[in-house]
């Protein structure tokens, strides 16, 4: 994982992303590579979603999750993405999802007001990891599921960080994403790391000396 970067440097490289996924929305539209679809069914299913849920599709590009997430009825599906490119093809695809232009460590959803939290293929891309997931145990509710996944596995961030045109972080194994979910108050209950396969399912551990900003 990245060592903790300063606002500054933060911002610049949120700022690098969301220009190069405006400028690249077409590239990340259907068809998807051949069993992907699959384990991004298999993805939202670990999810454990229930009818009447509100769920967040955290860096939801166009919208590929959502597709599978509508499967399971859903109260609500909250959708964030740092490109307002990305956002629009959602909106436009899906009416009734709720969209926000958001860092997912500034989103500001009311506390305890999630059931479940999708991070699908964009982890890596998150720079303030520490901000982001404090921010993600306030929004769930106690018992709600934080689902992290990469439905191409962990090897192919190595290959990809060789030509992004912005820094991506390597997915964690499993005793640093144990060592990193729980010092955000996060408990993983099953972790999956197959070659086009990555999978970490945690659930939302609050007491009642939680501190909540």
């Amino acid at each position: 994982m990245t060592k903790r970067l300063t606002p500054d440097r933060i911002t610049a490289m949120n700022e690098l992303q969301r220009r190069f996924f405006n400028e690249n929305v077409d590239i990340f539209e259907p068809p998807l590579p051949k069993g992907v679809p699959p384990r991004l069914n298999a993805t939202v299913k670990a999810g454990g979603i229930q009818p009447g849920d509100t769920v967040l599709d955290v860096g939801t590009g166009t919208g590929i999750l959502i597709s599978f997430i509508l499967k399971h009825r859903p109260a609500t599906i909250h959708a964030c993405d740092l490109a307002e490119n990305m956002l629009e093809r959602v909106t436009h695809k899906f009416p009734r999802v709720v969209t926000h232009r958001s860092d997912i460590s500034e989103l500001a959803l009311p506390t305890d007001s999630l059931d479940a939290a999708f991070i699908n293929g964009c982890f890596s891309n998150i720079m303030d990891k520490a901000r982001s997931l404090d921010n993600l145990h306030r929004m769930l509710r106690p018992g709600g599921r934080l689902v992290i996944s990469h439905p191409l596995g962990r090897s192919f961030i190595v290959e990809l960080r060789q030509s992004a045109p912005f820094h991506l972080d390597l997915l964690p194994g499993e005793v640093e994403a144990k060592t990193l979910l729980e010092a955000h108050g996060f408990r993983i209950t099953r972790f999956c790391d197959q070659p086009e396969f990555y999978l970490v399912v945690a659930e939302a551990r609050k007491s009642a000396g939680t501190l909540q900003p």
